[in-house]
């Protein structure tokens, strides 16, 4: 995978983000197109291109995204009332920046399923 994401220029600096969460491993900053009133992007700090290229070295990583995200439900009051947290793998399932990261939507009722019945054929 090329190290040179847009992901990987966020970590580094290079390009701006609104960042809500950094530690050692992770970093999650808001989504520029937000699809609910809290979009958040949870993404490790190692590169992983897509779901298909996790390795078994990288189940801690991948469980700390989902612990962050936990985390910034409770601090930003979403706990109870519900969020949701997902990850695409490649094009067609929406994968447009190739590391692997969390959408984290909250803030709304979130309609399931989470397509529209055109998409379902």
């Amino acid at each position: 995978m090329s190290q040179d994401t847009l992901f990987t220029k966020i970590i580094n600096r290079e390009i701006p983000a609104e960042i809500v969460y950094e530690d050692e491993f992770s970093l999650a900053f808001k989504d520029i197109n937000p699809q609910a009133p809290y979009h958040v992007l949870i993404i490790p700090k190692k590169p992983i291109a897509t779901i298909n290229d996790i390795e078994l070295d990288d189940r801690e990583v991948v469980g700390h995204l989902y612990y962050v995200a936990k985390q910034l439900a409770s601090e930003n009051g979403f706990s109870d009332d519900g969020y949701r947290v997902v990850m695409n793998c490649n094009e067609h399932a929406g994968q447009t920046v190739f590391h692997i990261h969390l959408h984290m939507l909250a803030g709304k009722v979130l309609g399931w399923p989470p397509y529209t019945d055109k998409e379902k054929t």
